[in-house]
């Protein structure tokens, strides 16, 4: 097996793409757009305010583990981290997700990822963040890089707004995240051969195969082997700082 081809250039072959919103650029969020894990930051959060039990904190780490080494689905991880959130305002939460970006993510967004967001941008292509993050992670990072389509997982809320403790399904992940792309391609008039996928995960490797060209970003071990059968151009960027976070999404298995 060959290694996968770096990209040539990737803002020159933007800016000789075909212009107009007919054209989708998708953006992974953790890993892609993102340093690291952008949950970190709401973890560490609770962490330093004493929100956060020791029983939760060792909660969330032992279903990664189990996650991991495939004893626990996605969607079912996800639902074990938003059960401690239970009962809390997502007003609130969205707050303290737009401070915690300010104060902690802003400054682990890729330089070079910003600038081929812009590219696509400049060209009038559809430019959609679409992560399995949660909106208070999400959304943050789309409103600094001024996507408008955000593609992502939400709360679960009562009446009142508060949050039951349970994801909204489906749960945007895998294929589910090729789903939702292409039910927005059909909503959207986008077309999805003539479009492009950033990401840096193995599961996101259902999705690479269906645009028509994809990205892969910094891409850990799975997606790289399939990068490097299929021939697909590979980004390798770096943080502002030169290195690369060790964060949680290292810790817990995602990296």
């Amino acid at each position: 097996m060959s290694a996968q081809p770096p990209a040539s250039d990737p803002i020159a072959e933007i800016g000789a793409s075909m212009p107009g919103p007919q054209v989708g650029a998708f953006f992974d969020l953790d890993g892609t757009l993102v340093d690291g894990f952008t949950a970190t930051a709401h973890a560490g959060d609770r962490i330093r305010r004493r929100q956060a039990r020791i029983g939760e904190v060792l909660g969330v780490i032992e279903a990664s583990m189990r996650y991991r080494f495939g004893r626990m689905r996605f969607e079912h991880l996800m639902t074990r981290a938003a059960g401690y959130l239970q009962g809390e305002s997502l007003a609130e939460l969205d707050e303290l997700g737009e401070r915690l970006f300010v104060e902690r993510v802003s400054s682990r967004v890729f330089p070079y990822m910003h600038e081929v967001v812009r590219a696509h941008q400049q060209r009038g292509h559809t430019v959609v963040l679409s992560s399995s993050a949660l909106t208070i992670h999400a959304e943050p990072v789309a409103r600094h890089l001024e996507i408008n389509h955000v593609l992502c997982n939400h709360f679960e809320l009562d009446d009142q707004g508060l949050l039951t403790g349970r994801i909204a399904r489906p749960v945007i992940w895998g294929r589910n995240k090729a789903t939702a792309v292409q039910l927005f391609c059909q909503a959207n008039d986008v077309d999805l051969q003539g479009s492009y996928f950033y990401a840096d995960g193995n599961e996101d490797a259902a999705l690479m195969k269906l645009v028509g060209n994809p990205r892969p970003v910094n891409p850990r071990v799975g997606l790289a082997a399939v990068a490097a059968e299929e021939g697909w151009p590979v980004l390798q960027v770096t943080a502002g700082r030169g290195r690369r976070r060790i964060s949680l999404r290292r810790l817990v298995g995602y990296d």
